[in-house]
């Protein structure tokens, strides 16, 4: 083969990665094309609610130094903590109304699934616990961020579970809120729970996602 032939050869291949490029950029454009699927992107409600078990309730942490409060920090607004130690995705679910969709929510934040787990719930009612929650929370116009859980030591890596549920719901998500707190005895104060600086791991975390979407 002549210098010629490997100079056309290079320039077919060009030419079809370029268009090969553009043909997924395109189907990306047209399956989403306001870019990020979020769903209630511009909320109604008036409150940032956290909902949870332990880890939103702040076990482990000082007096006040939940996640919830040292987020209120961050956003100089009230964030409301309906977080209750022990809790599951069953029991929330089932105070679903007293605790988020009665007092104007804007922004709810959803920690859930670890008591379930430990409990032995299968995965499958976790997840569908979880998308009645999320859905109901959608439904009155609020916004639905969801912390994932990923604890490796109950034999069920949950991280893929969650995100399928963000990207059919339209929740945004974090992936891990565990991710760089558990393990690290300086961030932990128990086996489980966070300490102070811990839970301003994670208050830094939701704020960095829900940010964009704090003013009107």
């Amino acid at each position: 083969m002549d210098m010629k032939d490997v100079f056309k050869k290079r320039i077919v291949v060009s030419v079809l990665a370029v268009v090969a490029v553009a043909f997924v950029a395109a189907l990306y454009l047209l399956t989403f094309p306001s870019g990020e699927k979020v769903t209630e992107k511009t909320p109604p409600g008036e409150n940032v609610i956290c909902l949870g078990d332990s880890l939103t309730s702040g076990v482990g942490a000082s007096p006040g130094m939940d996640y919830p409060t040292q987020l209120s920090w961050l956003i100089s607004v009230t964030v409301i903590n309906a977080g209750v130690p022990g809790d599951t995705t069953e029991g929330a679910l089932k105070r679903l109304d007293r605790d988020v969709l009665s007092k104007s929510p804007r922004i709810v934040l959803v920690v859930l699934g670890l008591n379930d787990l430990a409990g032995g719930v299968p995965v499958e009612e976790i997840f569908s616990n979880l998308e009645k929650i999320v859905k109901r929370i959608q439904a009155r116009g609020a916004m639905v961020v969801v912390g994932g859980i990923d604890v490796p030591r109950f034999g069920k890596g949950l991280r893929g579970s969650y995100k399928r549920l963000c990207e059919e719901t339209g929740a945004l998500l974090i992936p891990d809120i565990y991710e760089g707190i558990i393990g690290h005895e300086d961030l932990m104060s128990d086996e489980l729970h966070p300490n102070d600086k811990g839970y301003q791991i994670m208050a830094e975390r939701f704020y960095g996602v829900i940010r964009g979407y704090l003013q009107p």
